[in-house]
């Protein structure tokens, strides 16, 4: 499912219980400097991530100063975040002149302890022959396996203009370990310029026609079911901000498309980048 990017007024765009993604929650917050925003979502652990600008953290009294260093957009800048447990009372101010910010959620039962993230675990793959090169900037990654419920939350990055990402292509719709675990998952598109545009083919089954949505800058896809990858226009960079929950647990097991399943093998580094989502 595509949404277009609209003014989302600091509500969720992916609420709880979204019949879509159920197991995940994602929203956007815009604030000015000194401005504050306050949140709870009940039965979801929450991650969040400026996009833009520097926030102080409040989360039921631990405090979590000046999060984000990033200037005007995405590329500007590494990531940082902060880990919400279930449910707990938030409070968001602005501390730069104004910021943009990405809470990102996972549903889940049980409530863990709050802690930031300052530096990333990057991993790089694929290569420009085959079209592959991408960064992926993990927040909530392998090094937060111990300390998170089932919310894992990174942003990729195309290297170059032009190109693909999420091949060969996967899936994640079923839990039938050890060859595939149900996570749903939620993406944020932006693109370098912001005219730039791509696309996000959604194919429900392997061998039959599926669909495609034509992203934007600021488009969020939510993917149920079905084998995902994605593609940037020549001449443009692409970025999309990653939320994955889990039915039953937090690693992530892909199933690749049996008709492309080979081209694991072709693309430089592309096991070290599935070895990362646990």
């Amino acid at each position: 499912m595509h949404i277009a990017p609209f003014d989302n007024q600091n509500k969720p765009i992916v609420d709880i219980d979204n019949p879509t993604v159920p197991l995940n929650y994602f929203n956007i917050v815009k604030l000015k400097k000194g401005e504050a925003f306050e949140y709870q979502v009940p039965g979801y652990e929450t991650c969040i991530v400026p996009a833009t600008g520097s926030l102080d953290v409040e989360i039921e009294g631990v405090k979590f100063d000046a999060v984000g260093n990033r200037g005007e957009d995405v590329w500007d800048g590494e990531p940082e975040g902060v880990y919400v447990p279930v449910g707990a009372k938030v409070t968001l101010v602005c501390v730069s002149e104004n910021s943009e910010t990405f809470i990102a959620g996972a549903r889940y039962d049980e409530v863990l302890e709050p802690f930031d993230v300052r530096s990333h675990d990057l991993v790089q793959y694929g290569s420009d022959d085959t079209k592959t090169h991408r960064k992926i900037k993990h927040i909530l990654g392998q090094k937060q396996h111990d300390k998170v419920g089932r919310l894992l939350v990174s942003e990729l990055f195309t290297v170059g203009q032009g190109g693909w990402s999420g091949f060969p292509s996967h899936k994640h719709d079923t839990n039938r370990l050890p060859d595939e675990t149900r996570h749903d998952e939620t993406y944020n598109f932006r693109f370098k310029p912001n005219h730039g545009s791509g696309l996000q083919m959604l194919q429900r089954e392997d061998g039959k026609a599926g669909d495609a949505y034509h992203i934007v800058d600021g488009s969020t896809i939510c993917i149920d079911n079905g084998y995902h990858p994605c593609a940037v226009l020549p001449g443009y960079e692409m970025y999309y901000f990653t939320i994955l929950g889990g039915l039953t647990q937090r690693s992530l097991v892909q199933y690749f498309q049996p008709t492309h399943a080979y081209q694991i093998e072709t693309i430089p580094g592309i096991k070290d980048m599935i070895a990362k989502f646990k």
